[in-house]
Parts: structure tokens; sequence; C-alpha cells
């Protein structure tokens, strides 16, 4: 069944795809969490006549986030966690974590577009912060352990 999505699905598209899905997770999970909506004619014809007039609104969204991944390239972060000898962390560094840290160094990133499997060993890693389809930005994370005083 084709549907199109209403919201970016990782593991399926962005907004405004029109993607083709089982017919059971799109009538029993997709559609009724409002993720997505029938493709039938009609939508299809909405969703051009959108797109259209949607445009400059696009090209300027698209601009910001240029401008915010630029302001991200070559951003370093530094991260002290509890490890044990062996150089595995007690707990793990996640998307949450380093958009903490973005945050204080004046970055204001959501959490939910930071791609990165959670961290749990000590070195240098590198996060995905994906503003938009074409648009994103790689941040080098480096978990250190940490010394305690």
């Amino acid at each position: 069944m084709k549907v199109i999505l209403k919201e970016n699905i990782p593991s399926l598209g962005y907004k405004d795809d029109v993607v083709e899905v089982k017919s059971g997770y799109g009538r029993n999970y997709l559609i009724p969490q409002g993720m997505a909506i029938i493709a039938s004619d009609a939508a299809l014809k909405r969703l051009a006549e959108d797109q259209k007039q949607r445009a400059h609104k696009i090209a300027k969204i698209h601009e910001e986030a240029a401008a915010a991944a630029a302001a991200l390239e070559g951003v370093k972060l530094v991260i002290a966690a509890k490890a044990a000898a062996n150089g595995n962390i007690y707990g793990s560094v996640n998307a949450a974590r380093i958009a903490e840290e973005l945050v204080k160094l004046g970055h204001n990133i959501d959490r939910k577009i930071i791609e990165i499997e959670a961290i749990k060993t000590i070195g240098t890693h590198t996060a995905v912060v994906r503003f938009l389809r074409d648009v994103s930005a790689d941040v080098e994370v480096e978990v250190i352990a940490e010394t305690e005083e």
C-alpha cells in the first residue's frame, strides 16, 4: 500500500514522501498514529499543490539548516564518563547526552535529529546531526575516562 508520510520516520522516509509499506503496518500503525495518510489520487494532488505553495518556505528552511550545519562544522565534544579499566564505560553516551553538551556550547539541537549508536567505550566517535534530508553535520565526540577528584 502507498502512503504519504506526515512526519519524518527514520527507518522509512521523510515528511511528504510517498512510500510503499505493507498494508498491516500502514493500516494498523502509521495511519492510526497520525504518521501517514493513504496516498489516494486526491491526497497526491493536495500534496503536489502544498509543495508548490511551500516552495519559498522550504528554501528559507533549507538556508537556515545549512547555516546551523556550518556552525557545527569542526565542533568537537569531550564527554567524561565513569569507565572500567578495560575501556568500557558504565552506562552509555547517547544522543540526549550529546544534545546537552551541544546546548552548553550554544547550539540548540534537538536530540531527535542526532544519529548515533549508544557509545559504550572510551575513544573518539562521530555523531551525525541531520537537519534535513540533504543537510547534515558531523560532530566529533571524544569520550574520556572520568577522573576522581
